[in-house]
């Protein structure tokens, strides 16, 4: 089969919604999971795991964190990832040095930790009375709050579970790993396997942009970036279609046979690997899907949280779902201006809302 927009599609449809499997085995096959704090039904790392893993439930990656092996961190964006990918970033050197005061701040509140164990920010806030400091949008922050953040970044604490959605810290003890690697440029390939296969098939300037956004996860490679995207075009297979040049693993197919689309309907979080790429969604669904959460209400043209809507190999439209007084509301809009007619896809929505009830823990209507 030719590699074309169809043959791309179905291969990024198959390739990331897996057949679903236990949480930390979901994780290590997605490689990275971003969050977001919005729930609206649910937190975006909750209805990206919903697709991939059995049984799961709004809550259960929280709920179970402490128990996994992974950790909340920095990587092209923040989220959840392997232990082992995070050591790959650390001991980070972020951009900003530490002032002798800073450092002294941070000594004093690692001895904290140190002494409690996991302290809320509550506790450090209560205790040392930092008083509030400007955020990065302006705003006004405790400054327990973001010294506790910047502590975590730079690999002095880590994040020991949340409380009420609060994150937690505790001391980060450095694996072995966190020795400043041999090599960095293959840890910094390491990393950029991770973006390919979560991402694949990537358009061109979408892998360059992912590699960019690794200055965050590993600020003290920025300067190797520009080699490190060349190395990837030139161990990854690739194709041009429709004038875009996409690049995915050696080691996969995407004109395969199997690549079948099935009969279900899903609704997707806004960051699902799937539509994450906004370049690649345009040209394989042709139309434009955007993130409007922060857009003011009277230039919203989706909706607050609109979820992406799959059905077979198309993105046809969107819901805004939310659940009012105990039941399940979606509210659903066509990129055609209607639904696909049938009732296939009746009775596969109708199946879609009844797992969405028993992941947000409703009753069934």
């Amino acid at each position: 089969m030719p590699i074309n927009p169809d043959t791309l599609r179905r291969y990024a449809i198959a390739r990331t919604l897996f057949t679903p499997t236990t949480l930390p085995k979901a994780i290590a096959k997605l490689g990275f999971v971003q969050a977001d704090p919005i729930r609206a039904p649910a937190r975006a790392q909750d209805l990206t795991l919903r697709h991939r893993v059995k049984g799961y439930r709004a809550g259960d990656l929280e709920r179970r964190y402490a128990a996994l092996d992974i950790e909340e961190d920095f990587f092209v964006n923040y989220g959840f990832l392997p232990r082992a990918t995070q050591a790959l970033m650390h001991p980070r050197t972020p951009r900003t040095a530490l002032t002798p005061a800073r450092r002294k701040q941070m000594d004093a509140v690692l001895e904290f930790v140190q002494a409690h164990g996991v302290v809320h920010p509550r506790a450090v806030d209560a205790h040392f009375a930092h008083g509030k400091s400007q955020n990065w949008f302006g705003g006004s922050s405790n400054a327990s709050t973001q010294l506790l953040d910047d502590m975590h970044y730079r690999g002095l604490l880590r994040i020991a579970g949340r409380a009420s959605g609060v994150r937690t810290y505790a001391e980060r003890i450095a694996p072995e790993a966190d020795a400043l690697p041999d090599d960095p440029q293959q840890a910094l390939d390491a990393l950029v396997d991770v973006i390919v296969h979560k991402y694949a098939p990537l358009p061109e300037r979408t892998l360059g942009e992912l590699i960019s956004h690794l200055r965050g996860g590993a600020p003290q490679w920025a300067h190797m970036r520009r080699d490190a995207l060349a190395r990837a075009k030139a161990r990854l297979a690739s194709a041009t279609v429709d004038g875009q040049t996409y690049y995915w693993p050696t080691s996969e197919n995407p004109a395969s046979r199997r690549h079948a689309p099935d009969e279900v309907v899903r609704l997707l979080a806004p960051f699902d690997p799937l539509v994450w790429d906004r370049r690649r969604f345009e040209h394989l669904w042709g139309w434009a899907y955007r993130f409007e959460a922060y857009t003011p209400a009277p230039k919203r043209v989706r909706g607050y949280y609109a979820l992406p809507l799959l059905w077979h190999d198309q993105v046809i439209g969107w819901g805004n779902v939310a659940v009012v007084d105990g039941a399940l509301q979606a509210d659903l809009g066509y990129a055609a201006g209607k639904p696909p007619r049938g009732t296939a896809y009746k009775a596969a929505l109708a199946d879609e809302l009844d797992r969405l009830r028993v992941f947000l823990h409703l009753e069934a209507p």
